[in-house]
């Protein structure tokens, strides 16, 4: 039996007595990020739902400069919360072409909008096939049900 529930626009995973959400409209990585391609080709990313839960109350994020140039799985930042720290990764190769500075002085985004204003960076993709690779919505469902 799954332990999730496809609702209209995320999927209901109930897993260690909680209750998390994954947005369908996006991919997904081994590590708990998410990855948004936008119209524009560019990729939206941040740690899922279930991440900021585990991580509990996050009180700083680290961003990467504008400009750098990554390899899909390299470290980007971390993120500090009241109960660890945890690095976060890229979900695809290329170069951060911008960074949500809101979280400088509001990193509890990340806890109250992980898929919305909780983003973290944008990244030009150098092969958008990388996209392809990543975890649809039902693997990443189906991977945080068994944890």
């Amino acid at each position: 039996m799954k332990n999730w529930v496809n609702t209209m626009s995320f999927i209901e995973v109930k897993a260690k007595g909680k209750t998390y959400l994954v947005a369908k409209d996006r991919r997904y990585t081994e590590t708990d990020e998410w990855a948004l391609r936008e119209s524009s080709g560019l990729i939206r990313m941040g740690i899922t739902d279930y991440a900021q839960k585990e991580l509990k109350d996050i009180v700083a994020v680290e961003l990467p400069q504008v400009g750098r140039v990554v390899k899909k799985g390299e470290e980007l930042g971390v993120i500090d919360s009241v109960k660890a720290t945890s690095s976060y990764y890229a979900p695809v190769s290329g170069k951060v072409v911008s960074i949500n500075r809101e979280l400088e002085k509001s990193p509890e985004l990340v806890n109250k909008d992980p898929y919305g204003a909780g983003w973290i960076v944008v990244i030009e993709p150098l092969d958008p096939r990388e996209y392809e690779s990543l975890l649809t919505p039902e693997q990443y469902a189906e991977k945080i049900s068994k944890r």
